[in-house]
């Protein structure tokens, strides 16, 4: 009912209210024949472009490929798995879980830097890498029903903000510099063939420091196959260059036009120059040809596809050469030959070249393919089809040309093997012929000499150090050796690297020795920014550290804890010895509050734990220990009493003694420690926390932190209790008071003993962060110079970054390690050493955080109006594929430029210090005449409708949302609530633009003076 006229509770909004969700009162009625009709207006899958619909279109069409929505719901999946088996797969022994959780923080310069620092072509792999044979090959998630991570994707995601940041590569600074080396680092290397594996060699060569490296390469492009037979849609000539860049930066040189086998260039010349070592990563440059195929020419109509990737690689990538090449014109039907990863480049090249259909045939079955589903998939969705169990017989050409192709069937015997049937052979239209039979090493063996090869045709070469068996300064990989892929190549010039390291200093009497190789890892000038900052006298090498809590339950933890890189520890609270306490189990508890969420990335926590079990003399014999094997690093007692002068002045001189730079006063442990006088029962009351501070500082000298509840009505007042009192600063906050949940029969989590019952506990992590910010602020605002300690939810640089705005000069970290480990440091620290390097850089301030603002795409107004799904989709598809016939492919869209110098100096962390302050005030300071309203990007939008929704039901019923095309649109009700843009799905889809008129309220009915 919609109430009578006159109501005030009256719906008026009938037509913008049609398509909002309303309880169904009835089963819902609809003839199957009409479902069917009606689904295909809706349908989103199976749309892609398809056969002719590519002619001419080079765009990626990788799945994998993720916006950062996509890349950072993916990342959150991940478990982060020990002794993580997806590492195992990868060639390059990337750390995977590493790079996956500094992408879920948003550390994208972090997750870059894990990548290139084991794989210097990270963002080649990340587009090209068979990751379903490898590293996904062993996810553990692939146990689950939603599958394996997207591993790939998430590798191209990271380099590719990383390649936007355009930041150069440098070597580890804490290495010996370059002109203080000994003479064996000027030793001359030559590389032949600048392709991935020559890539890879050469950009370890150079982060060890060696200055006299040489790629010489027989094209007038870089990149190798890379560059010549990948496509575009799959590797596009921007990323070679750039992974070319980050190698030159290290002054590696290279030289074009150095063909092996002509102008006398040969291996043995190169040796003759004075080259001490040299590395062969040629691949195998000459195709493999049926003698069916003999004599057969591109002009009557048949390829290789060592010749025809070329000519497609020449005409659409842009900046590969300046040749000016035109595509091959394949208009008809194309034959491709072979079933591995090259024939389906060469078959989904096809399309684009005009082919009006495309068959693959391959000798063996569907199960013995060679290709990797994703090359497989691609071509299945593009419509290629697949004619398996075939062998070519002939040949049949007519009038020069060819038009059609014989084939012999074959049959695969008990024995695995496949035979040759020639009593069943039949033909097969077509007027092209694309042969992918794979390559061989061919006439440059020869120049190669004294390489030798095998009977497979490869390499003769020991594997595990990549040097040739009959001449122990050459070095070979990848398809040379036998490693076919990308990262197996890549790999082999990172193996070799070292190999060639370790023969040229033992050349110069200087051996290298045994044990695990140490080759350096990735930097770039953001590793050289400063994040120290002091407090209270103590200086910390980062501002990261333990908070007291299950992170610091043993000394032994936290000296783990330090290897990794945390620049501080605060131990886990103790007590005299007569008020040891023991813990009750189960104890620690997930969350609820970022719902049914199993696995790490917990949103929060509960916990009933006590102070810790162990004895004052425990804890000050660590402290003394862990000070005197890390002495740059601050550790910090944390102590306990009841409201007893002699119990707070006893154990603060033995905090002292044992060596600790600092204490915390615990007076805030939610559970169970009050009901003994102490934590809570001392922290919430202004007169104790005064008094306690004050004996305390009659006690000791050291710098001492009042560690502060919030459960309490106003938390600066207890802060300035403390600093009446005499601490030198807080730690704001504990954890707040909460009862989890409650199971389905009343018994709530934790449940202790028979009778299962439970108590409130403390509740931490992302939940809690919030409230840690406005304590943090509101202490600052009434203490504006008063040192604070932070805790509460900081999981990360962004959210460390926050605290610091808000007034903390450290952040102490707990809930962050239970969902993870130690080493999320280091995710921290490149996270907030990249926040203070791209504010010397004008050209990253634009960026918020480490995502990269929105590109200014000229949008096409024949798109308007045409959502991205049935015939609206169909649509799209036919006006983007018109255009794409008159594109030019070979423009440089984004030309790769140097890297800019820094326009300002990089701040300090004490620079961060208090920056939001003057921004956050009283609701009164507000201004009301400043309103902004929604809009809503139309090619952005995936047409769910949550903002209508929202804004019907928790708003202001100012969204239409269209019947046939579900396209939302903002009306002049907007009040600029931003609730629609909180709920949308896809981050910039909706922004908050400035008002243009004056923003009236609707006061419902007329103001009565």
């Amino acid at each position: 009912m919609t109430g009578h006229t006159g109501d005030v509770s009256q719906v008026h909004d009938i037509e913008i209210l049609a398509l909002n969700p309303t309880v169904n009162k009835h089963a819902t009625f609809k003839p199957t024949i009409v479902s069917k009709k009606d689904k295909e207006n809706w349908a989103r899958l199976d749309h892609c472009k398809k056969g002719c619909e590519l002619k001419n279109d080079f765009e990626d069409v990788k799945p994998t490929t993720l916006t950062e929505r996509g890349a950072l719901f993916e990342s959150a999946r991940c478990l982060k798995c020990a002794d993580a088996p997806c590492q195992k797969g990868c060639p390059t022994q990337l750390d995977i879980k590493s790079f996956i959780s500094s992408i879920s923080t948003k550390n994208y310069y972090g997750a870059a830097k894990t990548i290139f620092s084991d794989n210097p072509l990270g963002l080649t792999c990340g587009m090209v890498c068979p990751v379903s044979s490898l590293c996904q090959y062993g996810c553990n998630l692939a146990a689950t029903e939603e599958g394996p991570i997207n591993i790939g994707g998430l590798q191209q995601f990271a380099t590719e903000v990383f390649k936007k940041m355009n930041i150069p590569q440098i070597r580890d600074p804490s290495l010996t510099p370059i002109n203080q080396l000994p003479e064996s680092y000027k030793a001359k290397i030559a590389l032949v063939g600048c392709g991935p594996t020559s890539i890879s060699c050469a950009t370890f060569l150079g982060r060890l420091g060696y200055t006299d490296v040489t790629i010489f390469e027989k094209e007038q492009y870089l990149g190798g196959l890379s560059s010549s037979e990948i496509p575009n849609y799959r590797l596009n000539y921007e990323v070679v260059e750039f992974e070319i860049k980050l190698m030159k930066d290290l002054g590696v040189k290279v030289e074009y036009g150095k063909r092996l086998g002509e102008n006398g260039f040969t291996v043995e010349s190169l040796q003759k120059q004075g080259y001490e070592a040299i590395y062969l990563g040629i691949g195998m440059p000459e195709p493999k040809i049926d003698p069916v195929f003999n004599e057969l020419t591109s002009d009557q109509g048949f390829f290789t596809s060592k010749e025809f990737l070329p000519k497609v690689s020449k005409a659409s990538k842009a900046g590969m050469c300046g040749c000016k090449s035109q595509l091959p014109q394949l208009n008809g039907r194309v034959i491709v030959l072979g079933a591995g990863d090259t024939a389906f480049d060469c078959a989904t090249s096809a399309f684009r070249c005009g082919a009006s259909r495309v068959t693959v045939c391959f000798r063996r079955g569907f199960s013995d393919m060679r290709a990797v589903p994703e090359e497989v998939d691609i071509a299945k969705d593009e419509r290629c089809e697949f004619l398996p169990y075939v062998l070519p017989k002939q040949v049949i050409k007519r009038d020069g040309k060819v038009v059609a192709m014989e084939f012999y069937k074959t049959e695969k015997g008990d024995d695995g093997n496949y035979a040759v049937d020639e009593d069943q052979f039949f033909r097969v239209k077509c007027d092209y012929i694309i042969s992918a039979f794979g390559s061989q090493i061919g006439s440059v063996a020869d120049s190669c000499s004294p390489l030798q090869f095998n009977k497979w045709g490869t390499a003769d070469i020991d594997p595990m150090t990549m040097t040739s068996k009959h001449a122990e300064w050459l070095f070979c990989g990848g398809d040379l050796v036998g490693n076919g892929t990308t990262v197996e190549a890549v790999n082999d010039g990172k193996t070799a690297s070292w190999n060639i390291h370790k023969y040229l200093q033992s050349l110069h009497g200087i051996p290298i020795p045994d044990g695990p190789p140490q080759l350096p890892n990735f930097f770039t000038p953001i590793d050289l920014v400063d994040i120290s900052v002091e407090m209270c006298g103590m200086k910390f090498p980062n501002p990261f550290g333990l908070a007291s809590a299950t992170p610091a339950t043993s000394a032994a933890m936290i000296r783990r804890s330090f290897e990794q890189g945390w620049g501080f520890a605060v131990t886990k609270t103790f007590s005299l010895d007569k008020d040891l306490v023991t813990n009750v189990s189960p104890r620690i508890v997930r969350g609820t509050t970022s719902g049914h969420h199993f696995g790490p990335g917990q949103g929060a926590f509960l916990n009933i734990e006590l102070i810790s079990e162990k004895t004052c003399h425990y804890w000050c014999k660590a402290i003394g220990e862990l000070k005197r094997d890390f002495p740059d690093r601050i550790v910090i007692a944390s102590i306990m009493c009841g409201f007893n002068k002699e119990d707070w002045t006893q154990l603060a001189k033995m905090a002292e003694a044992s060596g600790a730079d600092g204490i915390e006063l615990n007076l805030s442990c939610p559970h169970g420690m009050g009901e003994k006088g102490m934590g809570l029962a001392c922290g919430q009351d202004t007169e104790l926390v005064f008094h306690i501070c004050q004996w305390v500082r009659a006690a000791t000298k050291l710098p001492f932190f009042a560690k502060l509840t919030p459960n309490v009505t106003e938390i600066k007042e207890i802060a300035k209790a403390a600093h009446d009192g005499g601490a030198d600063g807080v730690t704001a906050i504990n954890t707040v008071s909460g009862l989890m949940g409650l199971k389905g029969d009343s018994n709530a989590w934790p449940a202790i003993g028979d009778e299962k019952r439970t108590t409130y506990g403390g509740v931490s992590g992302n939940a809690t962060r919030p409230i840690a910010l406005r304590a943090v602020s509101s202490i600052r605002k009434t203490l504006p110079d008063y040192p604070i300690m932070a805790t509460g939810g900081a999981d990360s640089a962004d959210a460390t970054i926050q605290f610091l705005h808000c007034g903390a000069s450290v952040v102490q970290i707990c809930s962050s390690v239970q969902n993870q480990d130690f080493t999320v440091v280091q995710d921290y620290i490149t996270g907030l050493k990249t926040y203070l390097y791209m504010q010397s850089r004008e050209d990253l301030l634009k960026w918020d955080g480490q995502s990269p603002p929105n590109e200014i795409i000229n949008k096409n107004p024949k798109l308007k109006g045409l959502p991205k799904f049935g015939k609206y989709l169909l649509e799209r598809n036919r006006i983007d594929t018109e255009e794409k016939q008159t594109v030019d492919l070979q423009k440089v869209k984004n030309p790769l430029v140097p890297s800019p110098k820094p326009t300002h100096p990089i701040p300090s962390l004490k620079d961060q210090i208090n920056r939001a302050i003057p921004r956050i005030g009283r609701h009164d300071d507000l201004k009301r005449d400043q309103q902004v309203v929604a809009l809503i990007d139309e090619d952005k939008c995936i047409n769910c409708g949550k903002c209508y929704m929202t804004c019907n039901d928790s708003g202001y019923q100012a969204i239409k949302f269209d019947g046939k095309t579900h396209i939302p649109l903002v009306t002049d009700l907007c009040t600029g609530c931003d609730l629609c843009l909180s709920v949308c799905p896809v981050p910039d889809c909706i922004t908050m633009v400035p008002r243009e008129t004056i923003y009236v309220p609707d006061r419902g009915l007329t103001v009565q003076n």
